[in-house]
């Protein structure tokens, strides 16, 4: 439920209410605005009938939480969140591009991409050191030597790491080399997994599972938070249908739907519902169209040699001239694309500059 205090009411009432809240058994948050203060409490909603809160002092109405889901709810937070990563921030006016390898293969092809995605105006870098694949044959990541390389150009970039975890036993290792924990469409209803990077000290990314629903996606994310983290950004990769055009379809609805359902910042990733490169650009300017505040977008210097996924992947040139497409269409939607989109000379010219003889002949991103 939500308590509402009354505009002017004093700190000690908002202390006194959230004292007997937690004494009732209710996880408490306390959202201050500029005219009210809101107390979110999460908990057994019988026993909601056994308390006078709105009788307290201070208090003007207390309203129930319909959703299933509490904490990731407009209801429980009518505005939306900002997720803070080394700085970054997302969720707020900025549209934040993540960007790089699918998988980390090498020293020399994550330093590139971090390098020419950063050129691009990229202020994050993804790149998988375990991956989750279908056959048990595919390339599985470098692991811990992913990890190492990750952070290096971390180092010597200064963008911020965000990489998939698969396995609940992993959560630390990945967190002590990491800057946001991924959890990947297979893994959304893993609940252990949700529970464990719940109790980590780092920003969690969510993807949408492939046959999830919007409910169900929400439901993922409000057991993240439940277990305590509230540093989550959903993200939006495509669900499976009967369309095979595409690797999946991406739901552009869920999108809005997400946004309108609840606070938590949301990203669409136009790689993994494309499946081929010349479809990203048009996919991922549609995401940020219908109100995404951000894309998550696989580069790769060589897709013709990359381990996994390089059908999908944009080569550096290509990211170049997306970005620049993307700033442009921020700028008419009243939003950023960060300082390095926007400083001339900051599209595809600087990213093939940086990524040297590893970028590709011109060719359209959309």
């Amino acid at each position: 439920m939500i308590v509402v205090m009354q505009q002017g009411a004093s700190e000690e009432q908002v202390r006194r209410v959230a004292e007997r809240l937690e004494r009732a058994g209710f996880g408490i948050h306390i959202s201050r605005g500029v005219e009210r203060t809101l107390i979110g409490a999460v908990g057994d909603k019988r026993l909601t009938a056994t308390l006078a809160v709105e009788a307290m002092e201070g208090v003007d109405r207390v309203v129930p939480i319909l959703q299933p889901f509490k904490q990731v709810s407009r209801e429980f937070k009518p505005e939306p969140s900002v997720v803070r990563v080394r700085g970054v921030p997302v969720g707020g006016e900025e549209v934040v591009v993540i960007a790089g390898p699918c998988s980390v293969e090498s020293r020399e092809q994550i330093l590139a991409t971090a390098r020419a995605v950063k050129a691009a105006g990229a202020r994050l870098l993804r790149g998988g050191a375990f991956k989750p694949r279908t056959s048990p044959y595919s390339f599985q990541g470098l692991e811990l030597e992913g990890l190492k390389l990750l952070a290096e150009a971390r180092e010597e970039t200064g963008l911020p790491v965000v990489t998939e975890v698969t396995d609940p036993r992993l959560v630390d290792v990945v967190a002590r080399h990491a800057d946001v924990l991924q959890i990947g469409a297979r893994n959304m209803q893993n609940y252990q997994l949700l529970r464990e990077v719940g109790q980590a000290s780092r920003p969690v990314l969510l993807k949408r599972g492939m046959a999830s629903t919007v409910e169900e996606w929400l439901m993922a994310a409000e057991y993240i938070v439940a277990a305590g983290n509230r540093q989550l950004i959903l993200c939006e990769r495509g669900i499976r249908t009967f369309e095979p055009a595409t690797r999946f379809t991406l739901d552009l609805g869920a999108v809005a739907v997400a946004r309108h359902l609840s606070h938590l910042p949301i990203l669409v990733d136009p790689s993994h519902a494309a499946g081929k490169w010349r479809w990203v650009g048009a996919l991922a300017r549609a995401g940020l169209a219908v109100g995404a505040d951000g894309l998550i977008v696989e580069v790769h210097p060589r897709p013709e040699e990359a381990l996994s996924d390089g059908p999908q992947s944009l080569n550096l040139e290509r990211f170049g001239q997306l970005m620049a497409e993307l700033s442009a269409l921020a700028r008419a939607m009243g939003r950023t694309l960060g300082p390095a989109a926007e400083a001339p000379g900051a599209g595809a010219g600087a990213a093939v500059a940086q990524g040297g003889s590893l970028g590709r002949p011109a060719a359209s991103a959309g």
